[in-house]
């Protein structure tokens, strides 16, 4: 259950404006950036469990661009690339140099680019549901991996976005126990999923989201610690697939948490705080330590 949601601010990144809320003021800064789905924020993904992390650290919740509060603008060329450099000029804009990563799904992919085109920002990341490369390990992934593309078009397709359909999508797609939905998270996605901006990019024919990446290259030139947290029943990419990815990076590990599928910082989130925690609380850290 997460509450009213704090105030934030609008910065400019390079030209592109963000939407930031900004929790405790002291520790280790930490950047969250949420999933991609339909209604999402960076407060109804985090809203659980970025208070727990505020007691020991400065969080800063980023709605990420064409999302929530964040300008609705147009990305040309590949996708990971421009969020990447945004997300960068975002953290000079913060006075950031350097941060910890917190991310779900869409998020994950953006950090992960983030952390092997400017090593310097990134002190160490934790990526859950994300979708950085076009296959699997060992098979091809669900639906060519064109499952969250396909449940958005159903989502803002036919009659338009309806509670109803919010609710169907979340326990499809998002949470293990469909039961434990919090009402009030449903109703701020789909609110949020029929803003204006949203839904006009939603009805574009073009394609206002960029071109898609694959990261297969980029995840090698990552030198990060990277955790993999996982939920033991995503719909979208089975455990198999972060094991793939954690040995294609110097650093990386996996951790999966049983009962949760693809939201597990809201399904779980004191699980999900001790985890994360314990990881980004090691001292010793290999890689970079100058910004670029």
């Amino acid at each position: 259950m997460i509450g009213p949601e704090p105030p934030g601010r609008t910065v400019d990144a390079g030209g592109v404006s963000y939407h930031v809320i900004t929790l405790g003021n002291t520790g280790p800064p930490t950047v969250f950036l949420h999933g991609g789905g339909p209604g999402c924020t960076a407060w109804t993904d985090f809203g659980a469990v970025a208070p727990l992390f505020a007691a020991d650290r400065t969080c800063h919740l980023v709605d990420l661009l064409q999302y929530g509060k964040s300008e609705k603008c147009t990305i040309r060329g590949p996708m990971w690339d421009f969020h990447a450099r945004t997300i960068s000029d975002l953290q000079k804009a913060l006075g950031v140099a350097r941060a910890d990563f917190v991310c779900n799904s869409w998020g994950g992919s953006i950090a992960l680019n983030l952390a092997a085109k400017y090593p310097g920002r990134v002190r160490s990341l934790v990526v859950t549901g994300s979708m950085p490369i076009f296959r699997g390990p060992l098979a091809p992934l669900p639906e060519g991996g064109r499952r969250g593309r396909r449940a958005r078009d159903a989502y803002f397709g036919n009659e338009g976005p309806t509670r109803a359909k919010m609710h169907a999508l979340m326990a499809a797609l998002e949470w293990y126990d469909a039961d434990a939905i919090p009402d009030e998270t449903v109703t701020r996605r789909y609110e949020q999923s029929i803003d204006p901006g949203e839904m006009s990019l939603a009805a574009r024919s073009d394609s206002p989201r960029g071109d898609w990446q694959d990261l297969t290259t980029e995840l090698g030139l990552i030198r990060c610690p990277v955790l993999f947290a996982w939920g033991m029943y995503d719909d979208f990419l089975t455990p198999d697939y972060p094991l793939m990815l954690a040995s294609m990076i110097e650093h990386g590990q996996v951790y999966v948490m049983d009962k949760t599928s693809h939201h597990l910082q809201e399904e779980r989130p004191q699980h999900f705080h001790s985890v994360v925690a314990g990881f980004l609380n090691q001292s010793d850290r290999p890689g970079v330590t100058d910004a670029t």
